[in-house]
């Protein structure tokens, strides 16, 4: 019987085949035993002198399996031998993952040899947590930077998004927080990027220091939607992967508005009807179910940080995609063009951003402090137009007045360096500092 046993397991599974049917834009119809498919499975086309090409199931149609390539379509044919694979995609991460670059595959393209996998195989589209297993959102996290840790305090396992336009520089304030956050591990996703910014990102933003305790998942600009998708996949499955181990980990993404954009490439090309500016219904549907996976985990457990970018289109704070996530998430921080152009950097309007969490994180004894930095801040900004054109006459309002004498100081305390960094509780000293000074002159 033992004999039996051994020669049966020694048995090769039945592989599945179909062929490819028509072929229409990037997307491959494949006829076979349907049967044996699933939603996510993969499809091996296999086409004469091209290596075999790498195919997920999106949908079915008049009883033929409708696939979408990771990869150009360049040399498949008519009638080319589709094999279909068991199982959707997985990955076996561990910590020598750490300080690696890969991509949406999970391998890896920094040129420093394969990795080590882990024993335990995570699915890239493993579902949230249920609400009622997570813990609540631990202590405020010092990010480094002062204009985010006083005004837009951020606790360990809440989600931010970042909002902006095309080069208002994001990239650079992700770079700032991956190196000077107080997480265990980061991992970082440039989703959609340039060829030429992803290497500066890492090279140039990150360095080697930075890279010791960050995974970058990369999916260029010009790469498949399914990869583009999947690098969003990848990464808060390895976020997952460190938080189960117990690890506090700073999740960034850049950027969710081009997954969006993949999968609208994917919604269409299955035939769902656009919506709000082409999007499709899905678009909607797979943000929440992505971004719900970063968060508080399990009660003793690690948890997620997420920081997601939103690039706004034609610097519309109000466009689909940033309003949908903007009701997802547990605060936004606003990014302006305005106050790029005029030199201060990281360009964040503090008066438009929000953590959902303060001020109940804030020490009781800074409240007022901020409180009082907020207002003065929001009467410079409405009587800024009059002040600059010389229509304000000083001692017209004593509050204006402050405004105005605080306002360099201001300025100063939120424009900061690359290279710098400032913790938590210095910057609510620094910014304490300043509006005493302003009250003392007052």
């Amino acid at each position: 019987m033992d004999a039996l046993i051994t020669a049966i397991d020694g048995i090769d599974d039945v592989e599945a085949f179909g062929r490819v049917r028509t072929v229409q834009g990037l997307l491959i119809e494949v006829v076979g035993p349907v049967r044996e498919l699933r939603i996510g499975g993969r499809v091996l086309v296999e086409a004469p002198d091209e290596a075999p090409l790498v195919c997920e199931i999106i949908g079915f149609r008049d009883g033929h399996a409708l696939c979408l390539p990771f990869g150009p379509v360049a040399g498949i044919r008519l009638g080319c031998r589709a094999i279909f694979r068991r199982g959707e995609g997985a990955v076996h991460p561990s910590e020598a993952w750490l300080g690696r670059v890969v991509d949406a595959m999970g391998q890896p393209i920094d040129g420093k040899g394969p990795i080590s996998s882990g024993p335990t195989a995570y699915r890239l589209r493993q579902s949230p947590l249920a609400a009622h297993d997570r813990a609540g959102v631990g202590a405020p996290l010092d990010l480094g930077v002062r204009a985010l840790n006083s005004f837009t305090t951020v606790c360990d396992g809440q989600r931010m998004g970042i909002f902006a336009g095309s080069g208002v520089g994001k990239s650079v304030l992700l770079s700032m927080m991956a190196r000077n956050t107080e997480a265990d591990v980061a991992v970082i996703g440039l989703i959609g990027e340039r060829g030429r910014e992803v290497r500066e990102f890492i090279t140039e933003h990150l360095g080697e220091a930075g890279m010791e305790r960050v995974v970058v998942v990369v999916a260029t600009s010009d790469e498949a939607a399914l990869m583009r998708r999947q690098a969003a996949y990848l990464t808060l499955t390895l976020a997952e992967y460190f938080r189960d181990s117990g690890k506090r980990v700073l999740c960034m993404m850049d950027s969710l508005t081009r997954f969006a954009q993949a999968q609208r490439e994917i919604g269409l090309a299955t035939g769902e009807p656009p919506t709000a500016k082409g999007y499709p219904p899905t678009v909607f549907t797979e943000l929440p179910r992505l971004l719900e996976r970063a968060g508080p985990g399990l009660v003793g457990s690690g948890s997620v940080t997420g920081l997601f970018t939103v690039l706004v289109e034609g610097d519309d704070h109000n466009e689909p995609i940033a309003d949908a996530v903007r009701g997802i998430l547990d605060g936004h921080i606003v990014m302006e063009r305005a106050i790029a152009e005029r030199g201060r950097y990281p360009a964040v309007n503090v008066l438009r951003s929000i953590s959902r969490t303060m001020p109940g994180c804030v020490p009781v004894e800074f409240r007022p402090v901020l409180g009082k930095a907020r207002e003065l801040l929001s009467v410079f900004a409405d009587m800024e137009d009059l002040i600059r054109l010389g229509a304000y006459r000083k001692g017209s309002d004593p509050k204006v007045d402050r405004a105005i004498a605080i306002n360099p100081a201001l300025e100063a305390f939120l424009s900061q360096q690359r290279e710098e960094r400032t913790t938590l509780a210095d910057g609510y000293r620094m910014l304490e500092a300043i509006v005493d000074k302003a009250g003392a002159a007052g």
